[in-house]
């Protein structure tokens, strides 16, 4: 599309979103002043949706979203946003409306001057692909874990995600490439001892908010971490043995969101705990309820603020 048509698009929808959401007027009046059709002003809603000039947002404290949202804020301390879904929907469909819903409002979170953390993951993906642009200037996404392994360097699916935030926000995109796992915990305690490598730490220190799913063998939408070539049969035992539940950005942790002891953490590239706990703004989405153990783990090692959840899972954090 032309610059000179896209720009008069662009007008046309404003002006549309200006006549249906600030004056009241329905779409048949509206396409009488803009002597077009209705589905043309239909269309023109869409766009200014779609695009960003127009940002929806729905907050009733009176129906069963609002109130679950209330009592997990009472309960965990987090800000949640409960996505209405049936019971009977799949985990795949589950995830697509709940990343949905994350990126509109995600757009809210972000602004200039800021350096974003986003864990790449089957989550994050998801949300990736409905973000709704918004330029910003002077901001950074920055990749919170490497996505190489035995297999593959992970380079083109991490870039992917992290090149659709950096696309929509108009952001400096900063990966990190090494892998995910290190095969001796030596070898990583020398890469991180790289200046090339200590920026991107320095930077990973220095976020205001970050982004990320949460990790698990057991959900109908495999963590891309469990099904990826990541881990080979002695790391599940390894696992297991050390009472994991799930893990965040590759690192793993226990019912209890301790990571202490966890022996696969000393080989993993994702942050610390401690150092996401400094970040001002932490957003978790989670869809599925064979999640719920490793958001458990997650909320009780004080990693969350802000919440992205659909509301059979809600219902079942609160139970």
């Amino acid at each position: 599309m032309a610059a000179a048509e896209t720009s008069e698009r662009t007008r046309d929808a404003l002006r549309a979103a200006h006549l249906y959401y600030m004056q009241d007027l329905t779409m048949e009046a509206i396409a009488t002043e803009l002597r077009t059709s209705r589905s043309s002003v239909s269309r023109l809603l869409s766009f200014a949706r779609e695009t960003g000039l127009v940002d929806i947002q729905i907050r009733s404290p009176l129906e069963v979203p609002g109130q679950l949202a209330a009592t997990v804020r009472a309960r965990f301390g987090v800000t949640a946003h409960v996505i209405p879904v049936p019971d009977s929907t799949s985990d795949v469909d589950r995830l697509e409306r709940v990343a949905l819903s994350a990126a509109r409002t995600l757009t809210s979170f972000v602004d200039s001057n800021m350096a974003i953390g986003v864990a790449w993951g089957s989550t994050v993906g998801a949300i990736s692909r409905y973000l709704t642009p918004k330029p910003t200037h002077n901001s950074s996404i920055v990749q919170l874990n490497g996505a190489g392994n035995t297999q593959t360097t992970g380079i083109a699916y991490a870039s992917e995600i992290l090149h659709r935030f950096g696309s929509n926000f108009d952001a400096d995109v900063q990966q990190f490439p090494v892998p995910a796992f290190f095969d001796d915990p030596a070898t990583k305690q020398m890469m991180w001892r790289e200046r090339s490598t200590r920026r991107l730490l320095d930077i990973q220190a220095r976020l205001d908010l970050v982004l990320f799913g949460i990790g698990t063998p057991l959900a109908e939408v495999p963590s891309r971490v469990y099904m990826g070539g990541y881990l080979d049969e002695p790391d599940y035992t390894a696992l297991v043995a050390d009472g994991v539940v799930g893990d965040i950005a590759t690192v793993f942790y226990r019912a209890d969101g301790s990571t202490d002891g966890v022996a696969m953490n000393a080989r993993g590239s994702g942050p610390s705990f401690a150092t996401l706990r400094r970040v001002p703004r932490r957003v978790c989405v989670v869809a599925g309820v064979s999640r719920l153990p490793s958001l458990r783990g997650a909320l009780a090692a004080r990693l969350v603020t802000d919440l992205f959840i659909d509301e059979t899972t809600a219902r079942g954090l609160v139970a």
